[in-house]
């Protein structure tokens, strides 16, 4: 995944664009320590201005369209007096939040003008652009969030969503920030939410937006404690079912939900900056363009490869940044292997083919073990074997600046299909036909099988044992696990 962009015209994806405003810190710290707790003592999640907001949310949402509009005129009314309630709620709670009170005095603007323009699609740009929670990255500091947006990996609905999260922002992560740096990246926790969130998505992106135009973003989050949650209960089930006997680090993390947020935390930082450092063909993944999904899964693989090929040199230090490396580089495999390579659903799953390639070849190079029913690693070989992959792909992209662009599809196909084993039906297995070759990119992709590299024997028989717990992971938030 990786968080959108700039504060210049740019291609998205484009990290380190925006400058820190650290002077508004000290404040901030401030208003943190007064806002967990309102006068009656109890936290913002169980304020009653909290739970109609939540409410009225969630009864709005069952008179909207998918575009976030009320087309039904009879609806009119309860719509009205609904976002009434969410209005009304904001301005009550925007005490508890001085750090957004801009965005949130925005957003009841912009739900009054969605009312009095008769609920056609919403709007909501002006209180978008002046939500910055990436100059607040403070341990703790918490934010209100409402607007009409789709949920990825949660629903295609722009439907108007409620979230209340904080942030985790240790210290250590802002000293590892000084060297890999990424001011739009922010790392929150959930606390509560309307259902959109009650599903798989793991981010808060500005583009999902209701809005009437795109503007320059500068922001992208991800909810660490989710990831942390969901990693947790699937990699314990995981090792129970394959007895494998983890390692110590992992240990530590699958008992501790904090310090996984915050291994998860040190991954994604590294990770989404990746995609735009390197020697990359162009841009080769967040340009809004079609091609065969086993592109998107090797630059999400060469991201998280990269990620972990740096956590291993600052594994070799002392203090939290190095213990925290070293974690992340079992989270790396762990996760990689376990969780997404059986997530989701068969169709174009590219984070599921970069888990079953990763599998493949820690397999194929003598560093993971399935004999005798029982799974296990020679960890004192892994760090170069995964390095060697990354390696691999990073040759690929380094090649590809001097190739057409379906010629570096035909060879990232090739260097998948030498790990992987793709389907028997597969047309680019065979050998594409002449007029696929000679015809346009469409062509290419539309001979792309929506499981052109089905799951290996060994997953399919760990994808029936952990299908209930994955999907018991939808949903799951720190608090959860």
């Amino acid at each position: 995944m990786s968080l959108l962009t700039p504060t210049v015209k740019t291609v998205v994806g484009e990290p380190e664009v925006v400058e820190d405003d650290r002077a508004n810190q000290k404040v901030v710290e401030d208003d943190r320590a007064n806002q967990k707790l309102v006068e009656d003592g109890r936290p913002v999640e169980q304020q009653p201005a909290w739970i109609a907001l939540k409410d009225a949310a969630t009864a709005l949402q069952l008179l909207q369209a998918q575009d976030g509009s009320v087309p039904d005129p009879a609806d009119h009314a309860e719509a009205g007096a609904l976002a009434g309630v969410i209005a009304a709620a904001i301005g009550t709670l925007a005490p508890l939040f001085p750090h957004d009170a801009a965005y949130l005095a925005a957003s009841v603007v912009d739900i009054e003008r969605w009312v009095a323009g008769g609920f056609a699609v919403p709007d909501f740009l002006d209180s978008l652009v002046a939500f910055h929670p990436q100059e607040h990255r403070v341990d703790g500091l918490q934010h209100l969030v409402v607007f009409p947006m789709y949920t990825q990996n949660g629903s295609r609905n722009r439907f108007v969503e409620a979230l209340l999260c904080e942030v985790i922002w240790p210290e250590f992560v802002a000293e590892l920030e000084e060297t890999y740096t990424n001011r739009l990246f922010v790392s929150l926790r959930l606390i509560d939410f309307t259902p959109g969130y009650d599903t798989n998505s793991a981010v808060l992106f500005p583009e999902t937006v209701a809005m009437r135009e795109i503007p320059t973003f500068t922001w992208g989050a991800i909810f660490q404690d989710r990831e942390a949650a969901r990693f947790r209960r699937v990699v314990a089930a995981a090792s129970e079912v394959t007895k494998l006997d983890v390692p110590e680090g992992t240990a530590r993390m699958l008992a501790d939900q904090r310090l996984t947020e915050e291994v998860f935390v040190t991954w994604d930082l590294i990770h989404d900056r990746s995609h735009m450092r390197g020697d990359l063909p162009f841009d080769p993944f967040m340009i809004k363009q079609r091609m065969p999904f086993f592109l998107y899964s090797l630059e999400e693989l060469r991201c998280d490869l990269t990620a972990f090929r740096e956590c291993v040199a600052l594994g070799a230090g002392e203090g939290e940044i190095a213990d925290h490396a070293r974690l992340v580089q079992q989270a790396v495999i762990f996760d990689r292997i376990f969780r997404f390579a059986i997530t989701g659903s068969r169709v174009r799953n590219y984070d599921g083919l970069g888990g079953q390639l990763l599998f493949a070849w820690l397999h194929q190079h003598g560093v993971l073990h399935w004999t005798d029913t029982q799974l296990a690693f020679d960890w004192d070989g892994v760090p170069a074997i995964v390095i060697a992959l990354s390696d691999a792909i990073d040759r690929l992209y380094w090649e590809s600046i001097d190739r057409p662009k379906v010629a570096h599809w035909l060879a990232a196909y090739d260097l998948v299909r030498a790990v992987v084993t793709p389907h028997p039906a597969s047309q680019w297995a065979r050998g594409l036909p002449q007029d696929v070759l000679a015809g346009a990119p469409k062509g290419y992709t539309d001979a792309v099988l929506d499981d052109e590299f089905p799951l290996s024997m060994f997953f399919e028989a760990l994808e029936k044992k952990l299908r209930d717990v994955i999907a018991s992971t939808s949903g799951i938030t720190g608090r959860d696990a």
